[in-house]
């Protein structure tokens, strides 16, 4: 991870992802510094597998006292992010084909489908939004994606921006250690994923499902799928009237 103001050449991408770089542009880039450099986060970027540089916001200010917020035009409650600064912060990382992103509790609803057209830019812009929202002219010439990671408010678009960097990776090639996990999880098909279990096969009276221990991998995949499909029905009735209008034999099953 880099904290930077300029915006230089890309990593080169060698067929592994379209993705190649993620810029973050922010009023607190050290939210960044620990989710950014652990876990499989943090190995894919040292790896090379895609970059990620985190934009000081406050470096594009107008004035000495690096503001980058004011009152509303209007009246009301909150400050605004000024319109200048990320004029400049986003010029001077948007190259051509780049996608920007804008955290807003307004914005289009994050869902598995919209991850994935994500992963598939070679470069995205995230801002971060921050109090009551940021002055509408800078959604007008720059904004391709309003993006909300839920139907509540968040005291920064920072842990929003970090949701999208986390879902968006994991469909890049290498980052996860089983590709097939990508196919069986939730979201996937318009089901949740089924239970897990690992050992020991009892515990404190409670066992695994004889099933998962039979060795017999067609009914382990019979079982998964009915386990999905029931879960989702009883923890997600919109997602299982999605999927049972979507799929004839989904009432059956």
């Amino acid at each position: 991870m880099t904290v930077r103001r300029e915006s230089s050449k890309l990593y080169e991408n060698d067929g592994r992802s379209s993705l190649a770089a993620v810029k973050i542009i922010t009023l607190f880039p050290e939210f960044f510094n620990s989710p950014l450099s652990t876990g499989l986060l943090g190995r894919a970027i040292q790896a090379g597998l895609f970059r990620v540089d985190v934009i000081d916001l406050r470096d594009f200010a107008e004035n000495r006292y690096r503001q980058c917020d004011d009152y509303p035009y209007g009246g009301g409650s909150g400050m605004v992010l000024m319109p200048g600064p990320l004029f400049r912060a986003i010029s001077s990382v948007r190259e051509e084909g780049t996608r920007v992103l804008l955290t807003s509790a307004s914005g289009t609803l994050l869902t598995q489908e919209l991850v994935k057209r994500f992963a598939g830019e070679r470069d995205l812009c995230i801002v971060c939004g921050h109090y009551e929202g940021v002055d509408q002219r800078v959604v007008e010439r720059f904004v391709d994606y309003e993006v909300s990671v839920g139907d509540y408010v968040l005291s920064g678009g920072e842990f929003a921006a970090l949701a999208i960097v986390d879902a968006v990776a994991r469909y890049v090639p290498g980052f996860m250690s089983n590709s097939e996990s990508l196919v069986e999880e939730s979201f996937e098909d318009g089901l949740l994923e089924y239970p897990q279990y690992t050992r020991p096969a009892e515990i404190d009276g409670l066992a695994a499902p004889e099933v998962l221990l039979s060795g017999d991998h067609a009914r382990i995949r019979r079982w998964r799928e009915e386990q999905r499909i029931e879960k989702t029905r009883r923890v997600r009735p919109d997602l299982y009237k999605r999927y049972c209008e979507g799929n004839d034999k989904g009432e059956e099953r």
